[in-house]
């Protein structure tokens, strides 16, 4: 880990003065600085075949004069660098233009932190959902959680990757925010292969002490044993239990399709704040911040000085909001929740933290068949099913009608037909065309797991908690055959 608290403020606060010297006062500018290190071990063929590492800092500036705006960025840090990044975005501000939606700087504001974080105290943020040993963490440390892993697995056939991420990061405006942080992220991800049959086994935490390559690989081997041989099933409307990797598909395009505030603006969402639109069992929180549950925060802040904070997005079923950055709120006539991003102004601004929160689950006893294979929280859901589907984890979805968010894609990692309660035998992956939204709808929601699993973005820095679901129809529209 290199660097040293504080110094990616002072960057911010240098860029600023340069602004003010080369544009005058009537200049808005923000900075963002961040130093991020990426540490990656890839394993295939049960060996690791690559170990990488990336340590960048980089400067981002966003100017708004003579009401044009633009923005540009540099990794050169020292004085002549930053300079030309001033000053060339300034040129580039003369001939752009003009910006009617600018929606002026975000202003001071005290960080908000969670209170149940053990670092909720701490000057600015700093070292909110950090931990020192993962910023630290050698290359070492990542190959023994694959040495368990592969071990774990027993012979079968493994691959995936263990990583360690570490930002440092501040935001400074000519407003006068200034706000600083420090975050860790942890991961592993992993197949294991038997006989053309693939399980995996996921988790994100804040600590890589948090992840044990022995326990996600015989997860991901016992998925692997007990999808060989499937059968094919007919397409139609099963019953369904998602597990925790499959649920987290549905946050992910809630996330960017659903509760996007400039989606919903120019009316290409499906939700309705203050309707309810899902099964009142179902609550939705963006929580960035973390929790004692998810102890896995980010940064207090989003890249326009925004304090983040938890954002209720539906409860009890009840659609309660979206997510904003300052441009998309100033549409809406509302203040920003603190999604701002480098490309907010053009994609929307996205929740990367949603947690669809567990509800204990009542009566039903585990079934026995397969249930080794079958991820904790969701037992009790497969017990109470007659008979359905349980659907391991879900890919290649592709969006069809982002209004009503009809979503097309592939199960994978292991689909099991249930009957009674009982698993008695795997399912050949299938295609799938399903509203998420109905999915959840009110009435359909049969069940949700007693505890969330929290979950990496494989290209990303998103993370998502997920419990399993028991959800009482799902649109299988194609099989192995067609």
């Amino acid at each position: 880990m290199s660097g040293r608290a504080g110094a990616e403020l002072e960057l911010a606060a240098k860029v600023i003065e340069l602004v003010r010297g080369l544009a005058g006062r009537s200049a808005e500018a923000e900075v963002n600085v961040r130093h991020e290190e990426l540490a990656l071990t890839r394993f295939a063929n049960s060996a690791i075949h690559q170990n990488v590492a990336d340590s960048t800092t980089a400067v981002r500036l966003r100017l708004h004069v003579d009401g044009r705006t633009v923005g540009g960025s540099s990794t050169i840090t020292d004085v002549d660098g930053l300079r030309a990044l001033v000053e060339r975005t300034l040129a580039a501000t003369r001939v752009s233009p003009a910006d009617r939606s600018w929606p002026g700087l975000a202003p001071p504001a005290p960080l908000r932190l969670s209170a149940g974080h053990p670092g909720s105290g701490e000057r600015s943020g700093l070292a909110f959902g950090f931990d020192e040993a993962t910023a630290r963490a050698e290359p070492a440390e990542r190959a023994e959680r694959v040495r368990d892993f592969v071990r774990a697995a027993d012979g079968l056939e493994t691959a995936g990757y263990c990583r360690t991420v570490y930002v440092s990061a501040a935001f400074a405006n000519s407003a006068g925010q200034a706000v600083e942080g420090r975050t860790t992220e942890a991961a592993m991800d992993g197949i294991a292969r038997s006989g053309g049959a693939d399980g995996v086994a996921r988790l994100a935490a804040a600590r890589l002490g948090d992840l044990d390559g022995a326990v996600l690989g015989a997860r991901a081997a016992a998925k692997a044993l007990a999808a060989r041989e499937p059968v094919e099933l007919p397409p139609g409307r099963y019953e369904v239990v998602l597990e925790p990797d499959a649920v987290s598909d549905i946050l992910q395009n809630f996330a960017y399709f659903g509760f996007d505030g400039r989606a919903h603006h120019q009316q290409q969402s499906f939700a309705e704040p203050g309707r309810e639109q899902f099964d009142p069992s179902v609550t939705i929180v963006d929580d960035p911040l973390g929790s004692r549950d998810e102890p896995a925060g980010d940064l207090a802040f989003d890249e326009e000085g925004t304090p983040r904070r938890p954002l209720v997005l539906v409860r009890d079923g009840v659609t309660q909001a979206v997510t904003h950055d300052r441009t998309s709120a100033g549409q809406a006539g509302t203040t920003s929740t603190g999604h701002g991003s480098a490309v907010s102004r053009s994609w929307g601004p996205h929740a990367s933290h949603l947690r669809l929160e567990a509800a204990p689950v009542q009566g039903a006893a585990p079934g026995t068949g397969g249930a080794e294979a079958i991820v904790e929280s969701a037992r009790p859901l497969v017990a109470g099913m007659r008979r359905g589907l349980l659907i391991s984890d879900l890919w290649y979805t592709r969006v069809l009608d982002p209004k009503t968010l009809v979503i097309t894609g592939l199960t994978r990692n292991g689909v099991w037909l249930v009957e009674d309660g009982e698993v008695v035998s795997a399912v050949s992956n299938m295609r799938f065309t399903q509203s998420y939204p109905q999915a959840l709808g009110p009435g359909r929601v049969l069940g949700i797991g007693a505890e969330t699993v929290l979950l990496p973005e494989s290209w990303g820095r998103a993370r998502y908690a997920a419990p399993a679901l028991h959800l009482a129809e799902w649109n299988l529209t194609g099989n192995a055959s067609g």
